[in-house]
């Protein structure tokens, strides 16, 4: 799997924020922090918005490199992504991603079956 998919299935080559900090683009920066402060209920400010991917070395965004209870409980279990977890399909947490993309759920399951 792609070390730019990211232990939840996402795929990080298409976040918004990674590409505003990879493209330096200060305008996406801030339609990011204002759409993640909307759907947070926090304030994020356009100067949070640097990630270059969940998975990889690298700045993270705030919530990805500390809040992101999938990114943490998957980096303590020392694994690839959350396909791998023998709790993989009653995980409560990882479902907030999975229930809303079928994409994501799909390449969890593709890894698991490769195991």
């Amino acid at each position: 799997m792609s070390n730019m998919i990211a232990f939840c299935g996402l795929d990080c080559e298409l976040c918004e924020a990674r590409l505003a900090t990879v493209n330096d683009d200060e305008v996406m920066k801030e339609k990011v922090a204002e759409l993640w402060s909307n759907l947070n209920g926090v304030l994020i400010r356009p100067e949070e918005i640097n990630c270059t991917g969940c998975r990889v070395d690298g700045v993270k965004t705030k919530f990805c490199e500390s809040l992101c209870e999938i990114r943490i409980c998957a980096r303590k279990k020392q694994l690839e992504n959350c396909g791998a977890c023998e709790k993989f399909e009653e995980c409560e947490k990882l479902s907030m991603i999975t229930n809303n993309n079928t994409v994501a759920l799909n390449r969890l399951i593709d890894y698991r079956n490769s195991l």
